[in-house]
C-alpha cells in the first residue's frame, strides 16, 4: 500500500503544498491540549492564538521570526504594534475581525513572507495595501468580504501561493493587466463563479509556474473557447464538488486539450453516469490522474476510458457501480493503480456477477488493484486473468464467498500475476487449505489479519511461498493453533503477527514452531492469554528484533517459586532492539532474565504488579533508549537498579506508581530528573506522584525537597561511627565478663615466652625424681593412699609431701623443691582442697605459674567432687580451659571404670612437658 500511495501522493503534491505550508502557521494552536494563559516562545516562534486579544503583545522577544495572532479578537493590524519585530518572515493573523490591511504593515515588516488572514472581515483591497509586500511568497486571503479595487496584486512579483476562496468573487478576473510572474498555486474554490470567459485568466499568461488551479464548489455553466489558454501550463485542476453536469465535464475536457493538464479531480460531481464520449477531449493531453470519487457513479459505458491511454491512476471509490465488463477499461494500457474501495455494489434483484470473466484483461500494465469493502461474493478461474504486472492487491474488508474456505483453486486467476503484496485482511477467511498461496511464487507480504480461522497450521497452508517475508495473522476472531511444522515452508520470512489469534497453549511446543524462521526480525505474540512457554521458544531467532508479548499471562514464568525455576525464554534472542512485556501480571523479574540483550532499545513493562526489583536486573541494557515501566507498584528508584538503564535514555515513561517519597526511596531518582538533559519524562509533574509518607501524599515528586536529605549526610556518618564504638564496647564487656580470664591466661604466657620469662627449656634437659607431686587436701589422704599409691611401680612413682619431704629442710622449702623434681603436678580436687589454706596460698600459685612458664601439660587435676569451674578458679587459680582435656580426669562411681580410670591417669602422667610443635 505505501508504494502506490507514493505513487497518488506524486501526482498531488503540487495541489497539496499551498495547504501544508498554510497549516504550518496553524499546528501550534491545532494542537494544544491545555488552556493557554499566555504566549508560547520557541526556536523563534511566538504563538499567541486563542488569547483574546486585541492587540499584538509589545514585550514578545525582538528576534522572534514567526508570529501566530490567530483565533483572538484583533480588529486591525497596527504597524506600529509590529515594529519591535522588524525580523519576522511569517504572520498569521486568521480568525480575527480585521477589516483592513494597511499598507504600511509590509514597511515596517520587510522580510514578511507569509501572511495569513483568512476568516477575517476585510473588504476593500487595494494596490497600495500591498504596495511594499514584494516578498511575500503566500498570501491567504479566504473567507473574507473581498472587492478588489484596481489591481491589487500587481506589486508581488515573488507570490507563489494564492488563497482568495470563499469570498463571493464573481469571476476568477483578478485583474486586467499581467502580473504574478510567479505563481503556482491559485486557490478560487467556493467563489459564485459560473463562467470562465475567454479572458479571465489573462492576467496569468505570464505566469509561466502556474500549476495548480482550484475550483471547487464552483457551479460552471459555460466555459468559452480558450479559456484556459493563458494558462496552458497548468497541470492540476481541480472541480470537486462543482455541479456541472455530464454535457459541462465534457466542454471542460475539451477546453483542457490545449494545457499540460497531468491530474483532474473531479470528485463529488454527482456524475452519475460515465459515457463514451464523456472524457474525449482529453485524447490529446498527458493526464496521468484521474479521481472520480464520491459521485454515485453507477453506470460506466464501455470505451469510456479509451481516449485516456496515458492514464496511470484511477481513482472510482466510493462510488454505485454495478457492473464491470471487458469493455469497461478498454484503452487503459498504461494504467498503473486502480483504485475500486467501496465503488462496487450488488442489486439484490440482479442475478450477474459484477465482475466479468476478463474485466481487468485490458489492464496489462496495471502494478496495484484496491478492491476494499466491495460487494464481490464471487472468483473465478478468470476474474483477474490478464493482469501480468500485478503487484499488489488489495481485497480487504470485502463479502467473497468463496475466499471462507481457500483452496488452491480459489485466486488460480491470479497466476500470472507477479504479485508482491496480497491483502485478504478481513473477508471472513475460516479455513485454509493446502496450497491454497502455491501460484504466488514471488509474494514477499501475505495479510490474513481480522479472518475468522480455526484449525492448525501443519505448514502447507503456506506451502509454495518460499519468498514471502511478512505474514500477518493478527485479532482473528477464532483461535489457531501452531505445530512444530507451521512455518517450515516460508524459511525467509522476516515479520509474523500473531496477535490475538493463538490458542492459550498453542506455543507449548519442542521443538518451537519458530525455530525454522532463522531470518525472522519481528514476531507478535501479543493478546494470545499465554501462560505456558518453553525456555527454547525463540531459540535459533539469531535476527530477531522486536518481540511483542503484551497482554498476556506470563507471571508465572517468571516466579523464583515456579516448578522447576524461572523460565528464561529470552536467553536466544540476543539480538532483540524491542521487547514489550506490559499487562503480564508479572511482580518479579529473575536476575538473569534480561541477561544478554545488550542492543535493546526499547523496553516496555507498563501495567504489571512489579515493585521490589533485583540490583542488576537491568544492567545488561546499556543501549536502553525508551523504557517504559508505568502503572505498575514501584516505590522505590535506586540506583542499584536503574542507573545502567536511564544512563543513556531518551524517552522514560514511569508515570502512575506509587512513590514513597523519602530520601532512602527517591532522592537518587529525583536527582537524577533534575540533572537530566537528554531524557523527556512525558507529564512528569501530573502523573508521578507521591503516595508516602502523609507529608506528600498526592504531591507530584518534582516537589520533593532534595535538600533536606542534604541536610542528614554527616548525621548519617555520626550515626555509623557512633553505632560502630556501641557496638564494640558491648562486645568487649561481654569478652572481658564471661572470657576475660581466657584472655589473661594466654597473654600471660605469651609474655613471658617472648621476653624470655619462661624456663621450658631448661626443665626439659633435667632428669626428674619422681612422675607427679600429688597436692590434696588432708582429709584425701586415705583415697591417695588406696588408689594412687597401688599404682607406684618402677615406671611411676609418686611425689607425696607428708612421706617423701627432706627432714630438717623448711616445709615450703620443701614444697618448691618437690615439685621441681617432678615432671607433673597433680591436683585431687575436693571440696577439702579449695577451703586448704596451704593449697590456696601456696601450693596452687606455684601450680599455676607452673603452667604458665611450662606447659599446659604440666598439670593434672583428678576430681573427686563435681567442683564448679568459677570455684576452682577463685581457689587454686586455674580453670578446666587452661588446660588440654586429657589432663582433666572424672573418679568414676562405677567400680567397673576404675580401670580405665587408671589407664587414663597413666597416659596423662606420662605426656611430656616438651612445647608442641
Amino acid at each position: 500500500m505505501s508504494q502506490v500511495f507514493e505513487a497518488m501522493c506524486v501526482h498531488r503534491s503540487l495541489l497539496l503544498t499551498w495547504v501544508i505550508i498554510i497549516c504550518s502557521f496553524m499546528t501550534r494552536h491545532c494542537v494544544a491540549s491545555q488552556k493557554k494563559t499566555s504566549c508560547q516562545v520557541q526556536d523563534g516562534r511566538a504563538d499567541c492564538s486563542h488569547l483574546s486579544l486585541r492587540a499584538v503583545p509589545p514585550d514578545l522577544p525582538r528576534n522572534i521570526t514567526s508570529l501566530d495572532m490567530s483565533h483572538n479578537r484583533l480588529i486591525g493590524i497596527a504597524a506600529l504594534s509590529l515594529k519591535p519585530y522588524p525580523r519576522l518572515i511569517h504572520l498569521d493573523v486568521s480568525f480575527n475581525s480585521i477589516t483592513k490591511l494597511e499598507d504600511s504593515l509590509c514597511q515596517t515588516l520587510p522580510f514578511l513572507q507569509t501572511l495569513n488572514m483568512q476568516h477575517n472581515e476585510v473588504h476593500f483591497l487595494k494596490k497600495e495595501d500591498l504596495n511594499h509586500c514584494t516578498n511575500l511568497t503566500l498570501l491567504n486571503l479566504a473567507s473574507n468580504r473581498l472587492k478588489l479595487h484596481g489591481e491589487p496584486f500587481s506589486v508581488l512579483q515573488n507570490l507563489k501561493f494564492l488563497d482568495v476562496s470563499a469570498n463571493k468573487l464573481p469571476s476568477p478576473r483578478l485583474g486586467s493587466q499581467p502580473q504574478l510572474p510567479s505563481l503556482v498555486t491559485l486557490n478560487l474554490a467556493f467563489n459564485e463563479i459560473t463562467a470562465l470567459k475567454k479572458d479571465d485568466f489573462s492576467f496569468l499568461n505570464r505566469s509561466s509556474f502556474l500549476q495548480v488551479l482550484n475550483l471547487s464548489s464552483v457551479s460552471l455553466k459555460t466555459l468559452d473557447p480558450g479559456c484556459f489558454k493563458p494558462i496552458s501550463g497548468l497541470r492540476t485542476l481541480i472541480m470537486d464538488m462543482s455541479n456541472m453536469g455530464t454535457l459541462a465535464i465534457s466542454k471542460l475536457c475539451s477546453e483542457l486539450a490545449g494545457t499540460s493538464i497531468d491530474a483532474l479531480s473531479l470528485r463529488k460531481m454527482k456524475l452519475v453516469t460515465v459515457t463514451n464520449t464523456t472524457f474525449t477531449g482529453l485524447h490529446k493531453t498527458n493526464l496521468t490522474f484521474l479521481d472520480l470519487s464520491y459521485n454515485g457513479l453507477g453506470k460506466i459505458e464501455g470505451g469510456s476510458f479509451q481516449w485516456l491511454s496515458r492514464l496511470q491512476t484511477l481513482v472510482l471509490a466510493h462510488n454505485n457501480i454495478k457492473h464491470l465488463t471487458k469493455e469497461t477499461f478498454e484503452g487503459l494500457k498504461g494504467l498503473k493503480k486502480l483504485q475500486l474501495t467501496r465503488a462496487l455494489v450488488k442489486s439484490h434483484t440482479s442475478s450477474t456477477q459484477i465482475i466479468n470473466d476478463f474485466s481487468f484483461q485490458p489492464l496489462s500494465s496495471l502494478e496495484s488493484l484496491i478492491l476494499q469493502n466491495t460487494a464481490v461474493r464471487n472468483l473465478t478461474e478468470h476474474t483477474f486473468t490478464g493482469l501480468t504486472s500485478l503487484k499488489e492487491l488489495d481485497m480487504s474488508w470485502s463479502s467473497y464467498t468463496v475466499l471462507r474456505n481457500i483452496t488452491s483453486k480459489t485466486l488460480v486467476s491470479l497466476a500470472e500475476s507477479p504479485l508482491i503484496k496480497l491483502n485478504l485482511a478481513g473477508t471472513a477467511i475460516s479455513q485454509i487449505n493446502p496450497g491454497s498461496f502455491s501460484v504466488f511464487k514471488n509474494l514477499t507480504t501475505l495479510l490474513l489479519d481480522n479472518n475468522h480461522i480455526k484449525q492448525t497450521l501443519t505448514g502447507r497452508e503456506f506451502e509454495g511461498l518460499g519468498q514471502v517475508q511478512e505474514i500477518h495473522m493478527a485479532n482473528n476472531q477464532q483461535t489457531v493453533n501452531l505445530s512444530s511444522t507451521s512455518f517450515v515452508y516460508v524459511p525467509n520470512l522476516r515479520v509474523l503477527t500473531l496477535g490475538k489469534s493463538l490458542r492459550s497453549t498453542a506455543l507449548n511446543l519442542d521443538p518451537s514452531p519458530f525455530r525454522p524462521l532463522s531470518k525472522l526480525t519481528v514476531l507478535d505474540l501479543s493478546n494470545n492469554n499465554i501462560a505456558n512457554i518453553r525456555e527454547n521458544m525463540l531459540e535459533g531467532l539469531v535476527n530477531l528484533k522486536v518481540l511483542k508479548l503484551q497482554h498476556n499471562n506470563l507471571a508465572r514464568l517468571w516466579k523464583s517459586a515456579n516448578l522447576g525455576g524461572p523460565v528464561l525464554f529470552l536467553k536466544g534472542a540476543q539480538s532483540l532492539t524491542t521487547l514489550e512485556l506490559d499487562s503480564n501480571g508479572l511482580d518479579e523479574i529473575p536476575i538473569d532474565a534480561l541477561r544478554g540483550l545488550s542492543n535493546l532499545s526499547e523496553l516496555s513493562l507498563g501495567e504489571n504488579l512489579l515493585n521490589n526489583l533485583k540490583d542488576s536486573i537491568f544492567d545488561d541494557l546499556t543501549s536502553l533508549q525508551i523504557f517504559r515501566l508505568q502503572k505498575n507498584l514501584i516505590t522505590t528508584v535506586r540506583p542499584e537498579v536503574f542507573k545502567t538503564p536511564l544512563s543513556n535514555l531518551s524517552l522514560l515513561v514511569m508515570d502512575k506508581n506509587p512513590f514513597d517519597c523519602t530520601c532512602e526511596s527517591i532522592l537518587w531518582f529525583v536527582t537524577w530528573l533534575n540533572n537530566t538533559k537528554m531524557t523527556s519524562v512525558p507529564a512528569l509533574r501530573d502523573q508521578y506522584r507521591c503516595n508516602t509518607p502523609l507529608a506528600y501524599f498526592n504531591r507530584s515528586i518534582a516537589d520533593f525537597d532534595t535538600l533536606s536529605c542534604k541536610d542528614m549526610t554527616p548525621f548519617q556518618a555520626l550515626y555509623i561511627l557512633s553505632s560502630t564504638v556501641v557496638i564494640m564496647l558491648m562486645v568487649t564487656a561481654l569478652l572481658v565478663r564471661f572470657h576475660g580470664w581466657r584472655i589473661e591466661f594466654y597473654w600471660t604466657i605469651l609474655i613471658n615466652r617472648t621476653l624470655g620469662f619462661s624456663d621450658a627449656k631448661v626443665e626439659e634437659g633435667r632428669e626428674f625424681e619422681y612422675d607427679a607431686y600429688v597436692i590434696h587436701a588432708e582429709q584425701d589422704a586415705r583415697w591417695v593412699e588406696r588408689r594412687l599409691e597401688p599404682l607406684e611401680n618402677d615406671n611411676c612413682k609418686f611425689c607425696l609431701q607428708d612421706r617423701d619431704s627432706v627432714i630438717g629442710t623448711p616445709y615450703l622449702q620443701s614444697i618448691v623443691d618437690n615439685m621441681r623434681k617432678s615432671r607433673k603436678i597433680l591436683f585431687v580436687v575436693t571440696e577439702s582442697l579449695l577451703n586448704d589454706p596451704c593449697c590456696r596460698r601456696f601450693k596452687a600459685h606455684h601450680a599455676y605459674h607452673q603452667v604458665i612458664e611450662a606447659n599446659r601439660d604440666s598439670v593434672v587435676l583428678i576430681f573427686l567432687d563435681d567442683v564448679h569451674d568459677y570455684k576452682l578458679s577463685s581457689a587454686l587459680l586455674l580453670r578446666r580451659g587452661m588446660l588440654r582435656p586429657c589432663c582433666i580426669l572424672d573418679w568414676p562411681v562405677q567400680r567397673e571404670r576404675v580401670p580405665a580410670f587408671h589407664q587414663k591417669l597413666l597416659i596423662a602422667l606420662g605426656m611430656t612437658n616438651r612445647l608442641q610443635e
